[in-house]
């Protein structure tokens, strides 16, 4: 109630006291005027804090989204061409991933997610205040590298060695702010990098397309076939140790799972797998060769290249298996074990 409105509520019962105390009215039928006005008053501002109590209006923009919503999945929830089952499937939206909502069609929601635009049905997404407050509970903080060549290093500081190099562009994941110097998860492994040479954005996952797989002239059957394969299974679970493709799976169970549907048997570990085939010059490579990464000390992760500069991998416990660009750290080798 504004300020003029509670005067006037005051005059109008100070004057019904005037009128009272001319017909000589007792003291007690005043006290009970004087009630009538701090009744009155106290509705009145109650009313205000019930006004001041309700729900929070969802935040104009969270995560960067203005009509945020997010998939509430177990994996993954495919993103369609079209508004319906009979569309092809253009990308996968990871559970807890944001989009853009763009529009709706009955049961479909046509949304926008990282580089994909496409369509979900409706009831796998919360909406509006539903997916605030759960964006506020998964959102992250990343780390973007702003320089030409991110040195990730085993200690925060520049004496230590450097664990690997980051290319330009790439999210890593912010673990603890350490001031100068930033821990941060690279495949599952904590490392460091220099607070002046990123920049830090708070995201929740996004959508990861099928688009961006793209095959070369020559490329075999076999090899087309592998990639399309390893590619159905994105936006899966990371699990250590893990070697199923459907409920869990850790880097080198992934690549060794794959290859073993073809023939090729490898063993659970990205080290040793290494040492099979034939080692290649990065720039040869062909969708199905195998991308080796390491920390310093040695090998410890392997991602399968699907041709386009990208590979397939089961990245981390964060971000499950994905694509990413194949030189988002610096390889330590290739290798080929597919005879064209």
């Amino acid at each position: 109630m504004k300020k003029s409105e509670i005067r006037r509520v005051i005059a109008a019962c100070m004057t019904g006291a005037v009128v009272f105390g001319a017909v000589q009215m007792p003291v007690r039928a005043a006290g009970n005027v004087e009630a009538g006005i701090t009744a009155m008053l106290g509705q009145s501002l109650t009313a205000g804090a019930d006004e001041a109590e309700a729900e929070p209006e969802v935040p104009s923009t969270v995560c960067g989204y203005t009509n945020l919503g997010i998939a509430q999945v177990e994996n993954h929830l495919n993103i369609r061409e079209g508004a319906g089952e009979e569309y092809e499937l253009v990308g996968k939206l990871p559970v807890d991933a944001g989009c853009e909502i763009l529009s709706q069609e009955g049961e479909w929601y046509q949304i926008q997610s990282g580089k994909v635009t496409g369509y979900v049905k409706g009831e796998y997404l919360l909406t509006g205040q539903e997916a605030a407050a759960r964006a506020d509970e998964v959102k992250s903080i990343v780390a973007i590298s702003a320089t030409q060549t991110l040195n990730a290093r085993v200690e925060p500081n520049t004496d230590c060695s450097i664990w690997t190099m980051i290319a330009e562009g790439e999210e890593l994941p912010m673990l603890e702010d350490q001031g100068e110097w930033l821990k941060v998860d690279v495949d599952g492994d904590e490392c460091y990098v220099a607070k002046e040479y990123v920049e830090l954005s708070e995201q929740l996952p996004k959508a990861m397309t099928m688009t961006e797989i793209r095959y070369g002239e020559g490329i075999s059957d076999v090899r087309v076939d592998m990639i399309q394969y390893a590619c159905q299974f994105v936006g899966n679970r990371y699990v250590w140790g893990g070697t199923s493709l459907t409920n869990g799976v850790d880097c080198s169970g992934f690549t060794m799972r794959i290859y073993e549907k073809y023939g090729i048997y490898l063993p659970h570990s990205s080290s040793a797998q290494s040492g099979y085939g034939t080692r290649i010059d990065p720039s040869e490579a062909k969708p199905g060769d195998l991308f080796f990464y390491g920390n310093g000390g040695g090998i410890n992760h392997v991602a399968m290249y699907i041709g386009n500069g990208q590979v397939v991998h089961a990245s981390s416990s964060r971000t499950g298996i994905k694509i990413s660009n194949a030189f988002y750290r610096s390889p330590i080798c290739v290798t080929r074990l597919i005879s064209d």
